[in-house]
């Protein structure tokens, strides 16, 4: 009977990008029952800064991140599947990553600055341990979005004859000089933080300034131009009315001198300083420092041949999932994929979603996005051309 939750130590891990971790522990949660007749295990994989709670175990649980697409009767339903989530290498909800001590059961010992650059490859690596441990040898499905969209793919390619099925979701082939250049500016972001001290700051002062304006600036890439249109527009906040104002300088960008910061703020401004202080409430800096870059040194053809030679490793049925308002990777980088995909005589199945709200759009409709794989999961062959090169096809209308 494999838990609900749990940790497993998975040994030491040679990187990819050189240099090794003496031990690694993966923390990880369930919903449904396992059965190896059937092979009915889905692996979800979380994006930057979510972690291994896709949904609650009960109704005293706390919601999890993709609360709406998992569970019994939801479109991931767990009294069929078996699910699996693990916090990814490199994080910070139990995984090993900067916030772990270097010494098991020091914690004053803890990595911080001196942690190693990982890559998404080395994730999977990571995971393909914690299966094994789990005595899980195959996955029906591996599925995620964005920096989880990175992990399908990957495992897709690194390991073709252990997944029956991948779905991609608003995730490129490799990250793009775009995409890598709005990662690098919220790093300088905390790295001009001067509670950041290389990494080695102290848990109780982190360099929360740093890490807010981070996130207000990658927030800029998460969302759709016509959601705020229609969500902000040009609205100012009343004064007197916005908590988080009044507290931005501990957060953010510090109110004009002589001037209370509730004196004049837009909707838009509220929302971004709220979106910093909210993540600096539950996330470490270098865990941001190192899942970012780790996720600009996604490339998934890298060292096999370019993306061609990436394509013809890949034995799974592959959707991939593109959102027509998505800033940080535009729907080209996934006709990237697909055309190599194709091109390799792969079966994928390739849909552009006409979404409001962004890359984020698959976190907003989950169930909605969740839907549409598990029904393209139980229809091999059916369609797997996808629609003709340009063309758009519409997943659902989701929800606001």
């Amino acid at each position: 009977m494999i838990p609900c939750r749990g940790r497993v130590e998975v040994g030491p891990l040679r990187l990819e990008r050189g240099g090794e971790l003496p031990q690694v522990e993966l923390a990880f949660e369930t919903w449904g029952r396992w059965d190896p007749q059937r092979k009915n295990a889905v692996l979800i994989c979380h994006a930057l800064t979510g972690d291994a709670h896709v949904a609650a175990h009960d109704p005293q649980d706390r919601p999890g991140w993709w609360e709406a697409a998992v569970g019994p009767g939801k479109p991931i339903d767990t009294r069929r599947w078996f699910v699996l989530c693990s916090n990814v290498l490199g994080g910070c909800y139990g995984s090993t990553g900067p916030a772990s001590p270097v010494t098991s059961g020091d914690p004053s010992s803890r990595w911080g600055g001196r942690f190693p650059t990982i890559t998404v490859r080395d994730m999977v690596h990571a995971q393909r341990r914690l299966l094994d441990a789990l005595g899980i040898d195959r996955l029906a499905l591996v599925v995620g979005g964005s920096l989880g969209g990175m992990q399908a793919l990957e495992w897709a390619v690194t390991y073709p004859d252990r997944v029956e099925a991948a779905a991609v979701l608003a995730a490129p082939p490799a990250a793009s000089p775009h995409a890598i250049a709005w990662n690098e500016v919220q790093r300088q972001a905390i790295f001009t933080d001067p509670a950041w001290q290389g990494g080695d700051y102290p848990p109780d002062r982190p360099p929360r300034r740093g890490l807010a304006l981070a996130r207000m600036l990658a927030m800029t890439t998460y969302r759709g131009r016509d959601e705020w249109e229609a969500r902000f527009g040009r609205d100012e906040v009343p004064p007197g009315t916005d908590p988080v104002a009044a507290r931005a300088g501990d957060y953010a960008t510090a109110p004009r001198p002589g001037v209370p910061a509730e004196f004049f703020r837009f909707q838009i401004e509220s929302y971004l300083h709220y979106q910093g202080e909210k993540l600096v409430r539950r996330f470490d800096a270098a865990t941001y420092v190192t899942l970012t870059r780790a996720m600009d040194l996604h490339d998934v053809g890298r060292g096999r041949g370019g993306l061609k030679g990436a394509a013809e490793r890949v034995r799974a049925r592959v959707y991939v999932l593109s959102i027509s308002s998505d800033l940080l990777y535009p729907v080209e980088e996934q006709r990237r994929l697909v055309r190599a995909l194709r091109r390799a005589g792969k079966d994928v199945t390739w849909h552009v979603w006409r979404a409001p709200w962004g890359h984020d759009s698959f976190l907003v409709d989950g169930a909605g996005v969740a839907r549409r794989v598990m029904e393209w999961l139980d229809e091999p062959g059916a369609a797997a051309a996808g629609p003709r090169e340009g063309a758009a096809v519409a997943v659902g209308e989701g929800r606001p």
